[in-house]
């Protein structure tokens, strides 16, 4: 059985712990409000954008104007991949990782055979993991959540839409953590580019509207403002499943800090009991001798 002194020492350290868990519980917490309020604001505008752009293309007999929609065949395919910068949130980064490279194993085997699959980072924590594991990793935008708003998230899929453009890449993969609530993050592969125009099957969005200037200018205008707001409300469901991570995992940690404080404080307990009844048989069999 351990010293007293050393179990005293543990209790005082996992105490210690748990005040710095529940401190970036509470942090996490007011952190989540934030961002929850801001994927749940934007993702009603996201779906209703797509619903228009899918009920003016239903209509149209040729939508490839635009060179956003054009497919191609995937000979060299770029994956997104959106983690976090910091760790200590459990599995959040681990799984969303995880995801990427069985997309790299299986979706894109061939063209990682051949070193057409490339990687952009945005979170430290997924970099790490994919370089760890040999990826080639082209670029980063780790920064984006030092200060995420639309009109940085926009210049980096700006880039993404360029890069499609100039066919430097045939395909453009988004893997994030969808937000789904503060325990439940649902890893999440979309596909950016090229944008895949779904017919719209519900007869009663196709009213007889006017339009101006044309359905086909307005589709060109709608696609790249569609791909940015997809791009947009990715990173935030990404920081809101990542506060809500976070929250659940210190939230475990404080409880788990707990639960080892009874059982060292009961451990201490049975060690110093130990130690009195010692001393008490000593100075009992002293005085038996003394008396003999």
């Amino acid at each position: 059985m351990a010293g007293l002194k050393e179990i005293r020492t543990r209790i005082a350290s996992v105490k210690t712990t748990r005040q710095v868990t529940s401190a970036m519980k509470m942090v996490s917490a007011a952190k989540l409000k934030k961002a929850q309020d801001a994927i749940m604001q934007i993702r009603p505008y996201a779906e209703k954008l797509h619903q228009i752009l899918t009920s003016l293309s239903a209509s149209l007999e040729n939508v490839e104007g635009s060179v956003y929609t054009q497919a191609r065949e995937p000979e060299k395919v770029l994956v997104i991949l959106v983690s976090s910068n910091r760790g200590l949130c459990g599995g959040f980064n681990a799984n969303v990782s995880k995801k990427a490279i069985e997309l790299a194993a299986t979706t894109y085997a061939q063209q990682q055979k051949l070193g057409k699959l490339d990687f952009m980072c945005i979170g430290k924590q997924g970099e790490r993991q994919l370089k760890h594991r040999g990826f080639k990793v082209v670029a980063n935008e780790n920064s984006l959540f030092e200060e995420l708003s639309f009109e940085n998230v926009s210049k980096v899929a700006e880039a993404a839409m360029k890069a499609f453009e100039d066919k430097t890449y045939d395909r453009v993969e988004l893997v994030y953590n969808q937000f789904k609530n503060a325990a439940v993050q649902v890893q999440s592969t979309e596909q950016f580019l090229p944008v895949k125009m779904e017919e719209d099957n519900d007869s009663n969005t196709n009213f007889n509207f006017i339009y101006e200037p044309s359905k086909e200018n307005i589709i060109k205008e709608l696609i790249p403002r569609s791909l940015k707001i997809q791009f947009y409300k990715a990173l935030l469901d990404s920081n809101a499943a990542e506060h809500g991570a976070r929250m659940t995992a210190m939230h475990q940690a404080t409880d788990n800090a707990t639960t080892l404080i009874g059982d060292l404080t009961l451990e201490y307990n049975k060690a110093r009991q130990a130690a009195i009844t010692g001393e008490i048989l000593e100075i009992v069999g002293g005085a038996e001798a003394l008396r003999g």
